[in-house]
C-alpha cells in the first residue's frame, strides 16, 4: 500500500476530518498515443533524444514538429507533465543544427522557469553533442555574460519583461541576432491572461516589428495549460492567426482528487473552520506519512504564516531535529532564496512547500505526491495546473481543495460539476486597452519611428496624433520620430499599475542586507509603519516606509501577532456611455475614478487570529481611472421597494454591503476571471444617481473589458447568487454567502430574506 493510499484511506475514515469531504473525485490514468520519430531526423538529435530514453513521440509532440516543419504558428494546449518542453525544443533544435545562422527566443512569465529551461535544454545539448549555446538573459544575468549571450547565444532564454525593457529598447546590439530569428517560444500562455497578458501582446508586437525590420520573420510557438479559447488567446497575443494542438498523447497516472469543506463552527453565522488552519492540518498529515507535498495558499501572508505553522508543528511534535523541511515560496524573495528551495525540492532536502501560485508554473521541482489547494486559486487552469504539481510520476498522487468561506468557494463546494464537468474557461486580453496600447506605442516608437499607413495591432495613426500634441513623437517626411526625453520602457511594468518597487533592507544589528521587494501599491498595504513583515518565517517590525526613495527599512522582532490593513475607497462617475436593462433595474457602464486608501490596521494574534489593537497608517492614497458597471435601485421600482423595506438606513446598508459581497464573489465565476481582477463597492444614495447603487468595476487603469462582459450575464449572475444565499444554512447573513455585516449584527437581521426578494426581482429584470 502506497503513502498516498494509506493517507486517503485514513483520512476520509477519519471522523475529524471525513464527514467534511463532499466530493471525490476519481480520475483514471491514461495510456500514452505513440508516434515514431521521423526518418529525417538529424542524427546529432536521434542521440540526443535516445540519451534522454526518448525513442518516441507523444501524438502531440509529433503534430507539433509537422506543424513547425511547415512554417506554422501553433499553440499547443495539453495538461501539467505532458511533455510540452519538446514540442518546441525539438523543432528548434532541428532548424539551428540545421542552418548556422538560425536563432531562437524563448519567453517564461518568470526567471525561475527561464532557469529550469536553460537546465533542460543544456542536458539536451550535451547529450548529443549539438552545435546549440543556450544563454539566459534576464535581470539577474550578470554584466560580464550578457554581452556573450547576446553576440553568442543561439537560444536566448528570457521573460517579457526583460524583452520589453532591455533586449527591444537596445535592439541595435542585437542585429545578428534578430537578423536570424526563426522561432519565438512562449511558454505557459495561459498566464498571460488580463493586463499582464495585454501588455504582452503588444510586447510581441513590437517584437515582431523590430525582427522584421532586420529582415527577418520568426514563427509563433505557444504552450500552455488547458484553456477554453487557445487559438483565439494566442491569435490576439500574437496579433495572427495560430493553429491549436489540443490532442494529448501523453500518459497520466491516477488522481484522487478531495473537495474539503471546514466543518462549522457556528452554524448560525455560518462561520467555518479556518481553510489556513484546516490546510496546515491535512499537511502535517500527508508530511507525516512521508508524502511529498506543496500546499498553495492565496496570499504572501498566508503562505509565511502556514509554513511557519508547519514547522512549528514538526518542532513540537518530533523536537528540532525532526528532519522534515516546509519552505514559503512567494513573489518578493532574493532569487538566491527561489533557487535554493527549487534545489531542495529536486533534492528532497525540502519535504514541503508553501507556494503562491509562482510554483503553479512548470517548474522542475521533482516529484511531489500531494497538492493542497488552500482557497479557490482564481480559475480552472489555475486549478489544474496547482492540482498537477503532484502526480508526476506513475503511482496514485492526491489532491485536496479546502474551500474557505467565502461565497465563490461554498458554491463551487456544492458544484463540483463547474470543476469535473465544464470545459476549461476563456482567458482573456484587451492589447487596445487605451492605457496599455498608447504606452507601448511610445516603447514602438523609441525602438523604430513609424511610417504612414504602418500597423501595430491596429492603426496607430490616432494614438501617434495624441503623442504629438504631447510632444512625445513628431511627423515628418512621412514618418514618426520619437521626440522626447527619456527611456520610456524604463517608466512601464508589464505586471502592475506601477514600475515602482520598494526595496525591503534588515537594519538589525547594522545587517544593512536587502531581503526582498514589493510593488508600491502593495507596499502601502502591507509593509506600512510598524507592520509585520513575515520572511521565510521569521517576523520583522517596519521601521519606516520611505516611498519617495523607495526603501523599506525593517528590524528583525519575535512578536505574537501579524498585520493586516483597512483600506477605504471612495469613487467619482466620470461618464455614462452605456444604460442598459429595464427601467426597474438599470445598470450603467461608464468610466470612474477610483480612490483607496489604507488608514488604519489590525493586529491579529497567530493561531487565533484575534484582534488585539489597532494602529493609524498615514501614507497618501492610490488614484485610478477605469471601466465600472453601476447597478442602480430607481425610485418606485420593485427593486427600490424590496430595498425600502429594510425599513432604515442602516438595514439598507446591510442589505446593500451583502448583496454586493454575494455578487463580487460570484462574478468570477461568470466572467472567468480571478477574483482580485474586481473591485466593488456600494452606495446608499450615490452622490452621481441620487439612487442607491451597487458598483464592480475593473482593478486596472483603464479596464480590461470584464466591466463590458459582465453586463449580458447580470441575469445569470443574480440566479447564482440567490442560489447559494437559499442553499445556505446560516439565518441571516454569513461569510458564505451575504458575509458577515461590519457594523451593529441586529442591523443585519432579516436580511437574507430581503436579499433574496431583491435577486428574484434582478433576474427576472435582467432574464433576456
Amino acid at each position: 500500500m502506497s503513502a498516498v493510499t494509506d493517507f486517503l484511506d485514513d483520512f476520509l475514515a477519519d471522523p475529524e476530518f471525513g464527514p467534511s469531504v463532499g466530493h471525490v473525485e476519481r480520475l483514471p490514468p491514461r495510456d500514452a498515443v505513440w508516434a515514431d520519430l521521423p526518418a529525417d531526423l538529424p542524427d546529432g538529435i536521434r542521440r540526443a533524444l535516445a540519451a534522454r530514453g526518448v525513442e518516441r513521440l507523444y501524438s502531440h509532440q509529433a503534430q507539433s514538429l509537422a506543424l513547425a516543419r511547415a512554417g506554422r504558428d501553433f499553440v499547443v494546449v495539453t495538461p501539467t507533465a505532458s511533455g510540452k518542453t519538446l514540442c518546441y525544443n525539438l523543432p528548434v533544435a532541428e532548424t539551428l543544427v540545421q542552418d548556422p545562422d538560425a536563432r531562437a527566443l524563448y519567453l517564461f512569465p518568470t526567471k525561475a522557469l527561464s532557469q529550469d529551461q536553460q537546465a533542460e535544454l543544456n542536458a539536451l545539448v550535451t547529450s548529443g553533442n549539438l552545435p546549440i549555446k543556450a544563454a539566459t538573459y534576464d535581470g539577474d544575468t550578470p554584466q560580464s555574460v550578457r554581452a556573450s549571450a547576446r553576440d553568442t547565444g543561439r537560444i536566448v532564454i528570457t521573460n517579457p519583461d526583460m524583452l520589453h525593457s532591455g533586449v527591444l529598447p537596445n535592439h541595435a546590439k542585437w542585429i545578428s541576432f534578430f537578423a536570424g530569428l526563426r522561432y519565438v517560444v512562449v511558454d505557459e500562455m495561459h498566464a498571460y491572461r488580463g493586463v499582464f497578458g495585454s501588455h504582452v501582446a503588444n510586447v510581441l508586437r513590437r517584437l515582431l516589428r523590430v525582427a522584421a525590420f532586420y529582415g527577418s520573420s520568426p514563427r509563433l510557438i505557444f504552450c500552455s495549460a488547458t484553456i477554453g479559447n487557445p487559438a483565439e488567446l494566442a491569435g490576439l497575443l500574437a496579433g495572427r492567426p495560430v493553429e491549436a494542438v489540443t490532442e494529448n498523447g501523453a500518459p497520466s497516472s491516477e488522481k484522487a482528487v478531495l473537495f474539503y469543506n471546514p466543518p462549522l463552527l457556528d452554524p448560525v453565522q455560518g462561520i467555518r473552520k479556518s481553510s489556513a488552519l484546516q490546510s496546515r492540518s491535512i499537511a502535517a498529515r500527508l508530511l507525516e506519512r512521508g508524502v511529498r507535498t506543496i500546499l498553495f495558499a492565496r496570499s504572501r501572508v498566508r503562505v509565511e504564516l502556514i509554513a511557519s505553522y508547519l514547522n512549528e508543528h514538526f518542532r513540537n511534535l518530533y523536537t528540532e531535529n525532526s528532519g522534515v523541511r516546509v519552505e514559503p515560496y512567494r513573489s518578493g524573495l532574493l532569487p538566491t532564496e527561489r533557487r535554493e528551495i527549487e534545489r531542495g525540492l529536486r533534492e528532497g532536502t525540502v519535504h514541503g512547500v508553501v507556494s503562491t501560485n509562482a510554483l503553479e508554473l512548470g517548474i522542475d521541482i521533482g516529484g511531489l505526491d500531494a497538492a493542497v489547494i488552500a482557497g479557490w486559486p482564481g480559475g480552472l487552469a489555475s486549478f489544474w495546473q496547482q492540482a498537477g504539481r503532484a502526480g508526476r510520476r506513475r503511482d496514485l498522487s492526491v489532491a485536496v481543495y479546502v474551500a474557505t468561506g467565502s461565497p465563490l468557494d461554498q458554491y463551487l463546494i456544492n458544484h463540483p460539476e463547474r470543476v469535473f464537468g465544464k470545459g476549461a474557461e476563456n482567458a482573456r486580453i484587451d492589447p487596445y486597452n487605451p492605457y496599455i496600447y498608447l504606452d507601448h506605442l511610445k516603447c514602438a516608437a523609441f525602438e523604430l519611428p513609424f511610417r504612414d499607413g504602418e500597423k501595430f495591432g491596429d492603426d496607430p495613426s490616432e494614438g501617434l496624433s495624441m503623442l504629438e500634441d504631447e510632444g512625445i513623437v513628431r511627423h515628418t517626411g512621412g514618418r514618426w520620430f520619437w521626440a522626447s526625453q527619456g527611456y520610456p520602457a524604463e517608466k512601464l511594468s508589464l505586471r502592475s499599475a506601477t514600475s515602482d518597487n520598494i526595496v525591503i533592507v534588515d537594519a538589525t544589528e547594522g545587517r544593512n542586507a536587502v531581503i526582498g521587494e514589493m510593488d508600491r501599491p502593495s507596499a502601502k498595504e502591507l509593509i506600512f509603519d510598524d507592520a509585520v513583515y513575515i520572511h521565510r518565517g521569521r517576523q520583522y517590525i517596519v521601521l519606516k516606509l520611505d516611498l519617495e526613495n523607495r526603501i523599506c527599512t525593517v528590524e528583525e522582532r519575535d512578536v505574537n501577532y501579524y498585520t493586516d490593513a483597512v483600506v477605504k475607497t471612495d469613487l467619482k462617475v466620470l461618464c455614462e456611455d452605456q444604460r442598459f436593462g429595464p427601467d426597474s433595474a438599470p445598470a450603467v457602464l461608464g468610466d470612474i475614478l477610483v480612490r483607496s486608501q489604507a488608514e488604519k490596521f489590525k493586529k491579529l494574534r497567530f493561531h487565533s487570529h484575534e484582534n488585539v489593537g489597532y494602529g493609524e497608517i498615514y501614507l497618501p492614497p492610490e488614484e485610478m481611472q477605469t471601466r465600472a458597471l453601476a447597478i442602480l435601485f430607481p425610485e418606485g421600482s420593485r427593486a427600490a421597494d424590496v430595498l425600502d423595506s429594510a425599513s432604515n438606513d442602516m438595514r439598507k446598508a446591510a442589505l446593500l454591503s451583502g448583496l454586493l459581497q454575494l455578487m463580487k464573489s460570484l462574478a468570477p465565476v461568470q466572467l472567468l476571471c480571478d477574483a482580485a481582477d474586481l473591485g466593488g463597492a456600494w452606495r446608499l444614495r450615490d452622490d452621481h444617481y441620487g439612487v442607491p447603487a451597487l458598483y464592480l468595476w475593473d482593478r486596472y487603469p483603464g479596464g480590461t473589458g470584464l466591466a463590458e462582459a459582465l453586463g449580458p450575464m447580470l441575469g445569470s449572475l443574480a440566479r447564482a447568487a440567490s442560489e447559494r444565499a437559499s442553499t445556505c444554512d446560516c439565518e441571516d447573513g454569513c461569510p458564505s454567502c451575504l458575509g458577515v455585516y461590519d457594523g451593529n449584527p441586529d442591523f443585519a437581521r432579516g436580511r437574507k430574506k430581503t436579499a433574496l426578494s431583491a435577486l428574484k426581482i434582478l433576474a427576472d429584470a435582467w432574464r433576456a
